[in-house]
C-alpha cells in the first residue's frame, strides 16, 4: 500500500489540514494521527463524531459538495478531500491555504497548536487578533491549558507562566516570548513536537518566605507526568496541609435535618458540632415539611426504593408523568422534560440544541454545567462580560455576520456565586433583534424569585419571552433532578435527543412525589416566599451596614468579597469557629483574586439567627482583618 502524503505535492498540504481539524475534535495530539490510523479501531471515532469531523473539514477547505461518509482511516479522508478540491478546481476559486493562521515563528504556532486542541476549533478559525473571551469562548480555566501545552510544546521548563492577562492569541505569543526569550530561538520547536513531560505547578511544595504555601487548587490543574496518578499525589499533600489548618473544611457529613441550624461531624476533630446553617440552598424550607416528607415515603412504599431502567425503557412511571405536567403549569409553560440532575439539564439540552456549526453566546460567571454543555456540544462559544448587555449585543451582532448557525443565549437568572440576577429584558430583546434563542437557568431563582416564586421570567414579566427555562430541584424544591421547561415541540425533541436523559435512570418516584409534595406547599404557603425576603432584607441591611462588599446581590445569596484566598480561607475559619456555617469559596468556584464567602438565606431563619450571624461575621471579620478594628 503507498503512503497517500507522498503521492502527490498538494497531499502533505491536505493532510496536515485534515489532521488539524481531527485534532480540534478530537483533542488527539497530531503526532498520533497518521495516514493509517483508523477512525474507529485506532482512534475510537463513531459515527456522531465522524459526522462533525467531515462538516469541519469540508468547511475548513471550502468544499462545494459533501464529502462521502465511507473514509476508514485519515489517508482515505485526505484522498477524498483531494479529490473533491480538483473538483472544485474548475470554478476557479483558489484553494485554501491550510496554514493561513500562520505560524510567523515556533512561539506563535505553539500557542495557535495549543488553541486549536483546547478549545477545537480550526485554524483558520483562529485570528491572532480575536479577543479570547469575547469572540473565541477561551475562559480562564481554558486558558490555562492552553498556556500549559504551549510552553510543554515549546519544551520550556519550571512553572508555566501565568498570562491571565492576555486578551488575544498574538498577545499571549508576545507574552511567552518575553518570558522566555530563549524560546524566540527554539526553531525546531513546532506543533507536532512531543518534549520530555516537566514537572508543572503542584509537583513541589509551595511555601514562600512567609510559611505560607501560596499555591491553590489552580495549580493542580496541568500536572503532566507519565504517571496519571501523579498530580493526585502532589493535590493530597496540598489538601491535607490546608486541613491541618483548618482552612479547607468541605464535605464535612450532616447528622440531623439541615434547618436553620444542624448538627455536622467535624472530622479533623472527630467530633459532632452544632451550627447556626448558612449553607444551605433550602431556601423555602421544604427540605423538611412534614407532607414533602410523608409523600416521599408513601411513594417509595408503593413504586420502590427506585426503577430499573432509563425513562424509554422501564424507567417511567405516573409520577414522572404527573410531576412533567405540574412543573410546566407552575412555570406557565406548555410543556417539561425531567432530566436526573439540574447538572445533566444543561449538558442535555444545551448538547442536543446546539452543534458545532452553531453559536453558543454565555455569560462570563454561568454556572460549570453550561460551560460544560458547550464544550460537549462542539459549538462556536462566545462569552460576554458579566451583564454586559453592550457586550453581548456586540457579540451577536459579530457572530450574525460570521455563520448561518443558530444562536443560543445562554444565562444563570441568579448567578450562583455572585447572587445577582441577570439583565433579562436587554436579553430578550437583543435575541429578538438578532434572531437568537434564550435559555435562562433557573436554579437559584425556582421558589424565590417572581411573585409566586416561578423564576426569572416572571419577575421580570416577561412570562413566555424566555424560550426555554431551566431549573434544578435540589434547591428550593427539596429533591433531586432537574428539568427544562418550554415548548411542546422542542421538548419532545429534547426528550429524543439528549443523551443524559435518553441513556440515563431519573429520579426515583419517591423523589417525584415528594417534588409534587413542594410545589403543593409553595402554592398553599406563599407567606413562605414573604418570609424568606423579610429575612433576606434584615441579614443585607447589617452585612452593608457593618461595611461588608455583597455586590449587586438581588436574591437569596449574599455574597461576602474578600479577594485573597487566604484572607477568605482564615475569615471561614473564624467564623466556623465562632459556631456558624456558610460556603468559603475560592477557585475554581470564582476566578483567582475574587475569594469571598457565600451566605444563603433562608425562611427557617430566626431574626436571633440573623443577629447573632451578622454579629458572627463582623468580629470573624475584625479578627482576620476584613473589617478594621474600631
Amino acid at each position: 500500500m503507498t503512503n497517500p502524503v507522498s503521492t502527490h505535492p498538494d497531499t502533505a498540504r491536505v493532510h496536515d489540514g485534515v489532521v488539524e481539524v481531527i485534532a480540534a475534535r478530537t483533542l488527539y495530539d497530531v503526532g498520533h494521527l497518521r495516514p493509517e490510523s483508523h477512525f474507529e479501531a485506532d482512534l475510537g471515532i463513531d459515527s456522531v463524531i465522524m459526522e462533525s469531523v467531515l462538516l469541519s473539514v469540508r468547511e475548513h477547505f471550502a468544499l462545494s459538495a459533501e464529502l462521502p461518509a465511507g473514509p476508514a482511516t485519515i489517508g482515505e479522508l485526505v484522498d477524498a478531500v483531494r479529490a473533491a478540491l480538483a473538483a472544485d478546481a474548475g470554478s476557479g476559486a483558489p484553494a485554501p491555504d491550510a496554514t493561513d493562521a500562520g505560524a510567523a515563528d515556533p512561539v506563535t504556532e505553539a500557542v495557535v497548536a495549543a488553541a486549536m486542541r483546547q478549545t477545537q476549533y480550526q485554524r483558520h478559525q483562529l485570528a491572532l487578533d480575536a479577543d479570547l473571551e469575547g469572540e473565541l469562548g477561551v475562559d480562564s480555566v481554558v486558558l490555562t491549558s492552553v498556556v500549559a501545552e504551549a510552553t510543554e510544546r515549546l519544551g520550556l521548563t519550571g512553572p508555566a507562566p501565568d498570562l491571565a492577562g492576555a486578551t488575544t492569541l498574538r498577545a499571549l505569543a508576545d507574552a511567552l516570548r518575553a518570558c522566555a526569550p530563549a524560546a524566540r530561538n527554539t526553531a525546531t520547536a513546532t506543533a507536532t513536537d512531543t518534549p520530555e513531560p516537566r514537572r508543572a505547578p503542584g509537583s513541589a511544595p509551595g511555601a514562600g518566605p512567609d510559611g505560607w504555601d501560596h499555591r491553590s487548587m489552580k495549580d493542580f490543574t496541568e500536572q503532566r507526568d507519565p504517571d496519571l496518578f501523579a498530580k493526585t499525589r502532589s493535590f493530597a499533600g496540598y489538601l491535607r496541609s490546608r486541613e491541618k489548618d483548618r482552612l479547607y473544611w468541605y464535605g464535612m457529613p450532616l447528622h440531623s435535618k439541615c434547618g436553620n441550624r444542624a448538627v455536622i461531624f467535624d472530622e479533623l476533630e472527630g467530633r459532632k458540632r452544632e451550627f447556626l446553617m448558612f449553607a444551605s440552598n433550602n431556601y423555602l424550607g421544604l427540605a423538611n415539611h412534614p407532607g414533602v416528607i410523608e409523600a416521599v415515603v408513601d411513594a417509595t412504599r408503593t413504586y420502590g426504593a427506585t426503577h430499573t431502567g432509563s425513562r424509554f425503557i422501564g424507567g417511567t412511571n405516573m409520577l414522572h408523568k404527573e410531576l412533567e405536567r405540574r412543573l410546566a403549569a407552575f412555570k406557565q409553560r406548555p410543556a417539561c422534560i425531567v432530566y436526573p440532575g439540574g447538572y445533566s439539564a444543561n449538558l442535555g439540552a444545551i448538547s442536543a440544541l446546539v452543534k458545532s456549526y452553531d453559536t453558543l453566546v454565555v455569560d462570563r460567571l454561568n454556572h460549570m454545567s453550561i460551560v460544560d454543555g458547550a464544550r460537549l456540544s462542539g459549538a462556536v462559544r462566545k462569552i460576554y462580560r458579566h451583564n454586559d448587555m453592550a457586550d453581548l449585543e456586540r457579540i451577536l451582532s459579530r457572530s450574525a455576520e460570521e455563520g448561518t448557525g443558530g444562536r443560543l443565549i445562554v444565562a444563570d437568572g441568579v448567578f450562583s456565586m455572585h447572587g445577582d440576577v441577570c439583565d433579562l429584558p436587554e436579553i430578550v430583546r437583543l435575541a429578538k433583534e438578532y434572531d437568537a434563542r434564550v435559555m435562562i437557568d433557573d436554579a437559584h431563582s425556582t421558589g424565590v424569585l417572581g411573585v409566586r416564586g416561578s423564576g426569572t421570567a416572571e419577575h421580570f414579566g416577561l412570562k413566555g419571552e424566555v424560550d426555554l427555562e431551566l431549573g434544578t430541584m435540589s434547591k428550593t424544591l427539596a429533591g433531586m433532578g432537574g428539568f427544562v421547561v418550554g415548548e411542546e415541540e422542542v421538548v419532545e425533541y429534547l426528550r429524543y435527543y439528549s443523551n443524559s436523559y435518553v441513556f440515563a435512570a431519573n429520579i426515583p418516584a419517591g423523589v417525584a412525589a415528594g417534588l409534587i409534595a413542594a410545589i403543593d406547599v409553595i402554592e398553599a404557603e406563599p407567606e413562605r416566599l414573604k418570609r424568606l425576603w423579610t429575612n433576606i432584607g434584615t441579614l443585607r441591611g447589617r452585612l452593608l451596614e457593618a461595611g461588608f462588599d455583597l455586590e449587586h446581590s438581588e436574591s437569596a445569596i449574599l455574597p461576602i468579597v474578600i479577594g485573597d484566598e487566604r484572607r477568605a480561607m482564615e475569615m471561614g475559619r473564624a467564623v466556623r469557629a465562632r459556631g456558624l456555617f456558610c460556603q468559603t469559596v475560592v477557585y475554581p468556584g470564582v476566578p483567582l483574586g475574587d475569594a469571598r464567602l457565600r451566605v444563603s438565606v433562608t425562611c427557617e431563619h430566626t431574626p436571633q439567627d440573623l443577629d447573632l450571624a451578622a454579629e458572627i461575621f463582623v468580629d470573624a471579620a475584625r479578627e482576620t482583618g476584613v473589617l478594621p478594628t474600631p
